[in-house]
């Protein structure tokens, strides 16, 4: 945080869980800032990379990995782009983004020109998801605004004269980037000419998602101070931006709000992909019920969200079922921008508090207050990811704090619940599964999942599956429905309960 208050400072940091060398236990990469055309640290500064030593403790391989980032770091993509078993990963930053080719040895390689990747800007949050369906994960990143230091301004407070954060309301927006994996390591920029490219925005947090079941996976984008993008995928290289029909695009009085981080869940169980996305403090979050014919409503004043966030500022947030009784919770991480923001308004403080929202009965509930000690506290926060870094099925959570250190928080949620994971691994259709639908049964009750890719704010989850069972001892059966160009759909019977299960595309659970 300088004096001279440049906004990229107060943006980051992501964060990510991930298995880079295929052990079955998830590591931890995490981003932090570095030299720019406005910042030149006198002690050398980079990302880091933390293999899970399967004891609860990590052990730092950054060097070792070649994952250094060495720009200044945004947030982070996980996927696997080239279908050989290993995760990459994709780095955004203020000004060079960085594509890590996963070796498959414990070490990355630098293969951003190489891959075609021109992302010199300031991205944010990014996704790998399959957008024309021919088993390749695709790219879209997020652009925020044009920066730099010709075109940033001063904003002074006017009665102490001191510099703060300019609202990004001032700065223009910029399109952000599609690119298709052509297949052979490289990438071709295609959305430049679609409504994709053409739609200006401040984006900062992207979910790919099947809004309306016709087996193509869409985006929803937030954008800061700017409408909210749906990019509707219709097939054939064709997008449509239909936020402000499908209603998700503005506030309830109609204006632009400051978007950060968004998600997608069928939060209601009817098979229908709802959405969410987090605001700066008096807009309150916003949860959009899927109508099902491409419209949506927002139902947040239904559940606790509203009043929840009035004085909140939204980041990383992410639908997950924390206590395995098969229904998505939603957490999300908070903190207001600027420091100087407590002299203004005594309500909105800089460090905000986590918030945990438990489904209960079709409702979402504000539970942050029994949710443990952390819950108390107050942080600077922006990522947020999910994953299970113990391997017992709770699901954990890593948050990227702005200026200190980063939370990991152990789930010790103790409800007796009992669950099975999935790690999907597809073979015609993308590696990773993305698009997949999973369906399950256990003590009579059916439940369905999409699984999605993206969501939350500059971070990367968990790539397994969960899936909660409730009381219920013994799993009925598990269908996969596999995604294009495959469409295989497979049943699995006799699986066991409470431990990770490897399915592979054709072959069902493996080892």
């Amino acid at each position: 945080m300088s004096p001279n208050r440049y906004l990229p400072e107060t943006l980051g940091p992501g964060c990510a869980f991930l298995d880079y060398d295929n052990d079955g236990w998830m590591d931890l990469y995490l981003v932090n800032s570095g030299p720019c055309d406005f910042f030149q640290p006198t002690k050398p500064l980079r990302n880091a990379l933390y293999k899970n030593n399967r004891d609860g403790t990590f052990r730092d391989v950054t060097d070792l990995a070649g994952v250094p980032g060495g720009t200044f770091g945004m947030g982070v993509a996980v996927g696997d782009y080239n279908n050989d078993g290993y995760q990459d990963l994709l780095v955004t930053a203020y000004g060079r983004a960085i594509l890590y080719r996963n070796n498959g040895n414990g070490t990355f390689t630098d293969v951003t020109e190489k891959a075609g990747l021109n992302l010199s800007g300031w991205t944010t949050s990014a996704v790998w998801f399959d957008c024309d369906n021919d088993g390749r994960l695709d790219l879209f990143v997020c652009s925020f605004v044009e920066f730099g230091m010709d075109k940033r301004h001063r904003c002074d407070d006017l009665d102490s004269g001191k510099q703060h954060y300019c609202i990004p309301r001032i700065f223009k927006p910029t399109a952000s980037f599609l690119y298709r994996n052509n297949g052979d390591g490289t990438f071709t920029e295609v959305g430049r000419d679609t409504e994709i490219g053409r739609s200006l925005g401040k984006a900062l947090g992207v979910v790919a998602t099947d809004i309306n079941n016709d087996g193509w996976m869409d985006l929803f984008v937030a954008n800061d101070t700017e409408p909210d993008f749906l990019f509707l995928n219709r097939g054939s290289g064709r997008w449509e931006e239909a936020g402000l029909v499908a209603e998700v695009a503005l506030g309830s009085d109609g204006q632009p709000r400051s978007g950060m981080g968004v998600d997608a869940a069928d939060f209601d169980g009817d098979g229908w992909e709802d959405l969410f996305v987090a605001n700066i403090d008096h807009e309150v979050f916003s949860l959009y019920q899927n109508h099902r014919d491409e419209l949506f409503f927002d139902v947040s004043f239904g559940h606790d969200l509203a009043q929840a966030s009035v004085y909140l500022s939204g980041w990383g947030a992410k639908f997950f079922d924390y206590d395995n009784d098969g229904s998505p919770d939603l957490m999300v991480v908070n903190g207001y921008p600027d420091d100087m923001i407590e002299a203004e308004t005594p309500r909105v403080k800089y460090r905000e508090p986590l918030l945990l929202f438990q489904q209960q009965a079709g409702k979402l509930r504000n539970v942050s207050a029994g949710a443990g000690p952390v819950f108390t506290k107050s942080f600077a926060a922006r990522g947020l990811a999910i994953g299970d870094y113990n391997n017992d099925g709770r699901l954990d959570a890593l948050v990227g704090v702005n200026g200190g250190a980063p939370l990991l928080l152990r789930n010790n949620c103790t409800a007796g619940n009992h669950w099975v994971g999935l790690k999907l691994e597809g073979v015609d259709c993308n590696r990773d599964a993305i698009g997949a639908r999973i369906t399950w049964s256990a003590g009579g009750v059916q439940r369905s999942r999409l699984k999605n890719s993206g969501g939350s704010y500059l971070s990367s989850h968990d790539p397994r599956e969960v899936l909660g069972l409730g009381t219920a001892t013994k799993l009925d059966w598990i269908e996969v429905r596999w995604p294009q160009p495959s469409g295989r759909v497979e049943r699995i019977t006799g699986a066991p309960v409470d431990r990770y299960l490897r399915v592979v595309e054709g072959k069902g659970v493996v080892g």
